[in-house]
């Protein structure tokens, strides 16, 4: 049986597509995505506003001497010590804002009674090489640093991050093994971690091809002309050569994703260094399908078992 969407969530994408298909996405055109992005998550999120959740904006120092914006979400009635999860959002390393994703931020600190703290981290082109990670890395010390005061218990951080946010996430655990910072846990959903030029497999061209050129273009944007196997894992998490003594992961990919391959190899390599590894791989589904189809039958399982997680940490 050959590979084929989900029956609800292509017809989420028929409907939505209209009488003309949008032109596939030139190599190199990151302003398009970005403009793309703006556009479309608004729409996505309308109606979704969660009240109840407790919203403030902080702001930290980065190691290169900016400001950059710490975005902390609260749950209602939830008395601390609590875990907490750093988060870091989609878009492709060149795009998205913390405003984009909110509600859907929100939405899981609603569900899970867990706090977020989303990092507004800075975008290629206008930044590169380890400035996108380092944004997201400051965000982690900065919410150990006032652990206390916003009621969080440091030894149940966790990162978490959704596509090339997964990125950052993962590129944030290796960073703290490093400088002997636990974490509790690291969340990658669809997230995009090997810069290699691997081909698509030709079976997932139908449903993945712009987002296989947006990872070329975005890799491009970060590392230059950095050869692939020179790129650092602390930008590249793809490229870590020792696993041992990361923080146990959840990984989560759709079959019909352009990230699929390099999701099963790195739980692989978590594996095989003895570090606990839970994969998803959902059949039937592309990239960012829970953003846009959130209706779909097979939704609602998949976001419980997510919930779950965050309250077990």
């Amino acid at each position: 049986m050959s590979f084929s969407l989900d029956p609800e969530l292509a017809a989420v994408f028929a409907a939505s597509a209209g009488d003309t298909p949008p032109e596939p996405l030139a190599p190199g055109d990151w302003k398009t995505w970005r403009d793309s992005v703006a556009a479309v998550y608004p729409a996505l999120t309308s109606g979704l506003d969660r009240p109840e959740v407790g919203h403030q904006v902080f702001s930290a120092a980065t190691r290169d001497g900016a400001q950059i914006d710490l975005h902390w979400f609260t749950p209602s009635g939830v008395a601390g010590p609590t875990a907490a999860v750093v988060h870091a959002h989609g878009g492709g390393l060149v795009a998205g804002e913390v405003a984009h994703f909110a509600p859907f931020i929100a939405q899981y600190v609603a569900a899970a009674g867990v706090p977020f703290l989303s990092v507004e981290y800075r975008l290629a082109p206008e930044v590169a090489g380890s400035t996108l990670a380092d944004d997201v890395y400051t965000g982690l010390t900065w919410l150990i640093e006032h652990a206390h005061e916003l009621g969080v218990d440091a030894a149940r951080i966790a990162v978490m991050g959704e596509s090339a946010g997964a990125t950052l996430a993962a590129a944030t655990a290796i960073r703290a093994r490093q400088d002997g910072v636990v974490l509790a846990r690291q969340i990658l959903v669809y997230p995009m971690l090997d810069n290699s030029d691997t081909p698509l497999d030709p079976h997932l061209h139908a449903f993945s091809a712009d987002l296989y050129t947006l990872k070329n273009t975005a890799w491009q944007l970060v590392l230059g002309d950095a050869h692939t196997d020179d790129a650092p894992a602390t930008i590249v998490p793809a490229r870590l050569e020792d696993h041992t003594g990361l923080p146990p992961a959840y990984l989560e990919v759709g079959e019909l994703d352009a990230f699929r391959d390099e999701t099963v190899a790195y739980a692989q390599r978590l594996w095989s260094a003895d570090v606990s590894a839970e994969l998803h791989v959902l059949p039937g589904l592309s990239h960012g399908w829970d953003h846009f189809a959130p209706g779909i039958s097979v939704h609602a399982p998949v976001y419980a078992r997510r919930v779950a997680l965050l309250k077990s940490l």
